[in-house]
């Protein structure tokens, strides 16, 4: 096994959304395939027919578009292999490692009864038995050993020992037929050159039965890593109440899919103390001994302060187009020259952001359309003295030729000097002003983000209207 190239793999079920601990193990999977220089695939497990939609496949392509997760060969879909999953399963009845099972579904459940009071997984009489009756309804069991211990050699847990009279002769192939999900991951992840199978602990149990299907069928076991579940920031299991769960929730609430990586890279796993890295760092870094056994938790906080940290980094035309689309889902739609306007906006704005929602609301200010209708408590600050010198500021700047910040906050110093007074006089009602009482940046940066144009505009619209 250790000479072979790895082969990671995610295996989604489409029943629904890409739910984010789905999204950390594809991420884990990607992570160390490209550290190792090895693979990385997509298995769609969609053997749930009744719940197995196109729809529901759609998510999952979209959601790994969206974290930007690029897997190396096109996708395998688990149900158009289930000859291959069938074939597995006679060579098992063959090798005498499975069993026809003739038990009713009330002698199943009795033998349930009796095993839970005996303290071991459920028998059937018939796992000895050489009968082939093609008139009785029956399932293909797999024969484990009765006594010993399986041993999971994880990467991430280390060693754990399952008896084996707890693990149970599991179904192979139900009466219909169709295989179950045990024996079809097996010869899938065989199939498919899976060498590494990194998902989440709650698989720890299947890690066992698998082991003994791949011993059977004279296959070899690949590398199990078993990752710690995400709870929410109580410590819970993770619920619609804790905020997000899926990957598309995460994209409509304004956090960047780099961002995203960077923190679900640190539920479960680190380098050091390093918060915040590179997706280049993160691949030269990754090692799964390094991923911890407890369980991980989100947390708010640090997810809005790494989506800041990409804010700033981010290409300010990427960040316009992900604000126009905020902007456009509120019924906010741009006209030609919002996007200058936004682009202008944006850069002075997003420090304080934690998110492209943040992003959107604080440029509403510098979208708005003239006449600005002046709130109720903006007008009230517009006494006559307060006219009389933002209509001399007007007209400082309207001779104002460099239109930046820094210009800007010195033209606003030497007014506030000449007039004998400190910004304080001036700012709140020029920010009203200016904003129509939007969130705004700091007067000159309202002042860049709207133009010379504007902003004069402005303050006439303002100053004509009657106190």
């Amino acid at each position: 096994m250790s000479d072979r190239p790895v082969v990671t793999r995610i295996a989604p079920s489409p029943t629904g959304s890409m739910h984010i601990g789905t999204a950390r193990t594809a991420l884990f999977n990607w992570l160390y395939a490209r550290h190792t220089g090895g693979k990385f695939l997509l298995r769609v497990e969609d053997t749930d027919r009744e719940r197995s939609t196109q729809g529901a496949v759609e998510v999952i392509f979209e959601g790994m578009k969206w974290l930007g997760l690029d897997v190396d060969e096109e996708p395998v879909f688990q149900f158009a292999r289930a000859d291959r999953h069938v074939l597995a399963a006679q060579d098992l009845l063959a090798k005498g490692r499975a069993y026809r099972c003739y038990m009713t579904i009330e002698e199943t459940a009795a033998e349930r009864e009796i095993a839970r009071a005996e303290g071991r997984a459920i028998r059937s009489p018939w796992r000895d038995a050489e009968a082939n009756f093609n008139d009785r309804p029956y399932v293909v069991r797999f024969k484990g050993p009765q006594d010993g211990e399986t041993v999971v050699h994880d990467r991430v847990k280390g060693d754990v020992s399952f008896k084996n009279k707890d693990l149970d002769d599991l179904i192979l192939l139900r009466t219909d037929g169709t295989p179950t999900y045990n024996l079809a991951v097996v010869v899938d992840d065989h199939e498919m050159g899976v060498t590494h199978v990194i998902r989440g602990d709650d698989h720890l149990n299947n890690a066992a039965r698998q082991t003994l299907i791949y011993e059977a069928l004279g296959w070899d076991v690949p590398i199990w890593a078993h990752l710690p579940m995400i709870h929410g920031p109580d410590g819970a299991k993770l619920s619609k109440r804790h905020g997000a769960q899926a990957v598309g929730e995460f994209d409509e609430m304004g956090y960047l899919p780099e961002a995203m990586r960077n923190y679900l890279a640190r539920l479960g796993w680190g380098h050091g103390n390093d918060e915040l890295f590179s997706d280049e760092q993160a691949i030269s870094w990754f090692e799964l001994e390094d991923v911890v056994s407890a369980p991980a938790r989100l947390d708010w906080d640090k997810l809005n302060h790494i989506n800041n940290h990409y804010l700033r980094l981010a290409d300010i035309d990427r960040l316009a187009g992900l604000v126009t689309k905020v902007h456009s889902s509120r019924d906010l739609h741009l006209a030609e020259g919002d996007a200058a306007i936004l682009s202008r906006t944006i850069p002075l704005v997003r420090d304080g952001a934690k998110t492209t929602l943040d992003l959107a609301d604080a440029t509403v200010f510098a979208l708005k359309r003239r006449p600005l209708e002046l709130p109720e408590k903006i007008r009230g600050l517009l006494s006559d003295e307060t006219r009389a010198r933002l209509s001399r500021l007007r007209d400082r700047l309207a001779g104002q030729g460099d239109w930046t910040v820094a210009d800007l906050e010195g033209l606003l110093r030497g007014f506030a000097e000449s007039e004998g007074v400190g910004l304080g006089k001036i700012g709140p009602a020029l920010r009203g002003v200016l904003s129509g009482g939007s969130p705004a940046p700091d007067l000159a940066g309202a002042l860049v983000s709207l133009g010379k144009e504007e902003s004069l505009g402005r303050l006439d619209d303002a100053l004509s209207q009657p106190a």
